[in-house]
């Protein structure tokens, strides 16, 4: 997708194309539903030289009386919400450790907690973990395959030679901290 900023109004411009038509769901049963069928296109990024365009479509079905862009807007802002949840739910909240109403509320406290340093070491870690979802980020960036040695008492950190994330992690540690790790060991 071509997203880029109007140099007047600084709106975002982008090449996406929305399309709606009514749609009956359900017709075969006793209590058919009439709404619109919303349908967004853009082109894949993925293929910017591909001979024909390439598009990705994102249909939604919805009974709101909005205008078709609104309800596009407000579809895609509830999608980025139901990611946030489905983190959390596949994460921590997987675990929920009581029927107690006080233990289960500190776990979503902690959860909360949790999940908001996670998603800022993605950003600090920067690339596609700036948006990646929280079980990528707990395998590439939390759950290091790593050692810690003190030979002499200096601190050496031993990484995997060819490991895919080292940079990504390399410069989490140097936005984080402020300087490099300690001193990896010889490869």
């Amino acid at each position: 997708m071509l997203s880029r900023r109007d140099p007047d109004t600084g709106a975002w411009i982008s090449d996406a194309e929305v399309a709606e038509t009514t749609c009956t769901a359900f017709s075969s049963t006793k209590t058919p539903i009439t709404a619109r069928l919303i349908v967004r296109r853009v082109k894949d990024a993925r293929y910017p030289d591909a001979l024909f365009p390439v598009w990705r479509y994102h249909p939604f079905f919805t009974d709101t009386d909005e205008p078709v862009d609104v309800a596009d807007i407000t579809h895609r802002r509830h999608a980025i919400i139901e990611t946030v949840f489905a983190d959390l739910i596949d994460g921590p909240l997987a675990h929920m450790p009581s029927g107690r109403f006080g233990a289960n509320s500190a776990w979503i406290l902690c959860a909360a907690i949790a999940h908001n340093l996670q998603r800022a070491a993605g950003i600090l870690a920067g690339g596609a973990h700036a948006v990646a979802r929280g079980a990528t980020l707990r395998r590439r960036l939390i759950t290091i395959p790593a050692r810690l040695a003190r030979p002499q008492r200096r601190p050496i950190l031993h990484l995997p030679a060819h490991w895919p994330w080292a940079t990504h992690w390399l410069r989490l540690w140097r936005n984080t901290i402020g300087h490099s790790p300690p001193a990896t060991a010889p490869t």
